[in-house]
């Protein structure tokens, strides 16, 4: 694979690189031109190829445009049908060192304003119907109060499309970088706020997902009645999926509680 995106490096080691879940992720330390240089190859799953054959165009297309606005994300290097090359960014992974809300919402709000007419990127989709509702995360109750509401009109803009601090790397208590572009997508600026309010209440908790928004609310001039709506946009992707995700009981079971609370307050205030 390397020998197709770049002919002329020469591998000298590999390691693979944890956290992944739809994709292939393997550091790679090359020599090219007569420098050592670590790059990263992300190597897209069957299901993203099945769904999104253009995947890896799409997301060099996309960090090309993020790089040259001077957003912290992967510089793009090269890419192929299946598989994206781009230069190693520095930084420990947001589930395991602190993220900070404010950068995270600064970074949003850049992110929201970057014109990306020509990326071709999809229209967010809404999230899959499961055959047997997850009512352990109140699924039926969700769509019921969704159904209740037209979505709300709003601009479309550049979304992530699955922010959360997994996706974010911190060096020095700076976000050194944004990863995992492959759900990135057209819509409301909210449902990537709502996202990554729900992400960091798992993670961070109540404190850090309110600073997220008062920071995003102050950058912005996003229509923030239309945030419950998104809110429960953002809880309906967890159904059928939480389960699936192997975390340790007690964890999996605090998150529940946040769940079913973060839920409730979205539903109070439609």
């Amino acid at each position: 694979m390397l020998a197709e995106l770049a002919p002329r490096a020469a591998l000298l080691h590999t390691e693979p690189l944890t956290g992944g879940v739809s994709a292939t992720v393997t550091a790679l330390e090359v020599l090219q031109g007569g420098q050592r240089q670590k790059w990263v190859l992300r190597q897209y799953g069957v299901r993203d190829l099945a769904t999104k054959p253009r995947v890896a165009a799409q997301e060099f297309a996309l960090l090309e445009r993020l790089y040259a606005a001077g957003l912290p994300v992967p510089k793009p290097l090269a890419y192929t049908a299946g598989a994206l090359l781009t230069e190693f960014l520095n930084g420990q992974n947001g589930t395991q060192t602190p993220p900070d809300p404010i950068q995270m919402a600064q970074f949003l709000a850049r992110l929201h304003a970057v014109e990306a007419a020509s990326v071709g990127l999809p229209a967010l989709s809404s999230p899959p119907t499961n055959t047997i509702p997850d009512e352990s995360l109140s699924e039926s109750n969700i769509r019921a109060t969704l159904s209740a509401f037209s979505e709300p009109i709003a601009p479309s803009v550049m979304l992530h499309g699955d922010f959360w601090a997994g996706n974010t790397l911190w060096d020095g208590g700076q976000l050194s970088g944004v990863i995992d572009w492959e759900d990135a997508a057209l819509g409301p600026a909210l449902a990537d706020l709502s996202n990554g309010r729900l992400e960091l209440l798992f993670f961070a908790g109540e404190a850090a997902m309110h600073a997220l928004t008062a920071e995003y609310r102050r950058l912005t001039a996003a229509n923030f009645s239309a945030l419950p709506y998104w809110d429960l946009r953002a809880a309906l992707r967890l159904c059928g999926r939480l389960h699936t995700w192997g975390l340790p009981e007690l964890q999996e079971g605090q998150m529940r509680e946040q769940h079913a609370w973060f839920v409730k307050q979205a539903c109070s205030a439609l």
